[in-house]
């Protein structure tokens, strides 16, 4: 038996519809074949030739495998059984259907009303994991209109997304510290280009180490795990190319643990401060680095480390972009500064200013180490 399939589409038109009408070219064909009784006078009806109506019957039958009309000379044009049927069975699923038609309409009227309203934007947003950014989603969608389309990604993941155009905004986080950042320097300089890129002022956050509750293993700085590697302390350690990922070097470095040290007691990778605070709360590791919010959440101890700026960047041709524009808004209202407040370890910070790179990140003018960079872009 011939295989056949149904394939369903609708367009957008200059004029509404009314009811519930599926139209579909066969059915309309074989309508008018059995009303006019010709194929010459269903091509009148239907506002074409006669050699287009023959040759459309010609490819549904093809189609269908089935003979759709029977005719001799001088008699009128019939359809087979099988026509008959498809037309009757067809009817009857459109009158079962048409409620469900009507509302899928609807609908699409609905999209097409919201696409055209310019009041509505949406904005692609790649970012480093963080806590307050479906906050900063729901009060966009509240407040402004603005649909934020949220995707978490390394730090470095995200940059690279925003060069690429796949986004048009972009979220890393870093410390704000004048020396020792030579790791963030390699890392993110490569991707960030002063008059190219504008930052965003979002929010301050605490990262430090998430541990069991109590702090039974005494742990208050790295080098109290890197101390520990013998007695079998674990680390669970963020992912390569994200923001923590850096940040946990740029630390080991400042407290001089040593990579060899520092292998020593890493252990599994995660993808997210939630996926870390998770692990370390059933045991798979002993510390995590991760924000104040996420070791709260699961009932985890927490040693502050450091306090560090979580920007929002564009390119600088985008920065009147309307969903741009709604964006800073939305960072710069009361309804936001007041929800980051009231979850641990944050501060709003210069929200929705626009920020130069070259000031805004102390460690800008570090020289960049060509074999460290390149070993982070690979």
């Amino acid at each position: 038996m011939k295989t056949r399939g149904v394939h369903l589409q609708y367009s957008f038109q200059s004029s509404g519809q009314r009811g519930a009408d599926v139209q579909n070219p066969l059915f309309d064909l074989l309508g008018a074949v059995r009303q006019h009784g010709s194929i010459q006078h269903a091509a009148k009806a239907l506002g074409a030739s006669y050699r287009h109506v023959w040759g459309q019957l010609k490819h549904w039958e093809e189609v269908l495998g089935e003979p759709l009309v029977t005719w001799a000379q001088g008699q009128p044009a019939r359809l087979t059984p099988f026509a008959d049927r498809l037309l009757w069975a067809e009817a009857r699923a459109r009158a079962r259907l048409t409620p469900h038609i009507e509302a899928l309409r609807s609908e699409l009227e609905h999209v097409l009303a919201e696409a055209l309203d310019g009041r509505q934007q949406v904005l692609a947003i790649h970012a480093s994991h963080d806590m307050a950014l479906p906050l900063l989603r729901e009060r966009a969608a509240a407040s402004h209109r603005l649909h934020i389309e949220l995707k978490f990604a390394g730090s470095m993941d995200a940059l690279r997304a925003l060069s690429e155009g796949r986004c048009l905004v972009a979220g890393f986080h870093v410390p704000p510290m004048d020396a020792g950042a030579q790791v963030f320097a390699d890392g993110l300089k490569p991707l960030l280009k002063p008059g190219r890129h504008k930052l965003i002022g979002c929010m301050k956050r605490t990262q430090g180490l998430m541990v069991a509750h109590g702090n039974p293993k005494g742990l208050h700085r790295l080098a109290d795990l890197a101390d520990r590697a013998a007695g079998g302390a674990r680390f669970v350690q963020r992912q390569a190319g994200s923001g923590t990922r850096l940040l946990t070097e740029h630390l080991c470095a400042a407290e001089g643990i040593t990579p060899a040290a520092w292998q020593a007691v890493a252990g599994t990778e995660e993808d997210s401060h939630v996926a870390v605070a998770a692990a370390v709360a059933s045991g798979l590791g002993d510390a995590g680095i991760g924000i104040e919010a996420a070791a709260r959440a699961f009932g985890l101890g927490f040693v502050p480390l450091i306090e560090e700026d979580y920007f929002l960047v564009c390119l600088a041709d985008t920065l009147d972009h309307p969903a741009v524009l709604l964006l800073r808004q939305v960072l710069g209202s009361a309804a936001w500064h007041q929800g980051v407040a009231e979850m641990p370890g944050y501060t709003a910070d210069r929200g929705g200013e626009v920020l130069s790179l070259t000031r805004a990140l102390p460690w800008w003018h570090f020289k960049t180490s060509k074999s460290s960079a390149k070993q982070r872009t690979a």
